[in-house]
């Protein structure tokens, strides 16, 4: 079966090499857009385009407190990805 590339679909979310440099940054813990922009060396326009994609699938969650959005990470939204890499874990354990 062909994987139509889309925006709201998992791995098409997680093929993006910023998009998964701010899922390791959220790994550790919530954090502020601005900390993200540092992080990521990035412009803030860029990583807030990357965080609507990733908001969009599901893959992080936004809390607002005042003026000032905290992004954390929905582990449970990169299940898919889980469940698709675990059916190589054998293979890589055999030839790693």
């Amino acid at each position: 079966m062909v994987r139509v590339a889309s925006t709201n679909d998992v791995f098409s979310a997680v093929a993006e090499p910023v998009r998964r440099g701010i899922l390791d940054a959220l790994a550790v813990g919530e954090r502020p857009v601005n900390d993200l922009v540092s992080a990521l060396r990035l412009s803030q326009p860029q990583v807030s385009k990357h965080l609507a994609v990733l908001k969009e699938t599901g893959l992080v969650d936004v809390r607002r407190s005042g003026r000032h959005r905290f992004y954390r990470l929905n582990a449970a939204a990169l299940r898919p990805v889980h469940e698709w890499t675990a059916r190589f874990e054998r293979l890589w354990d055999d030839q790693l």
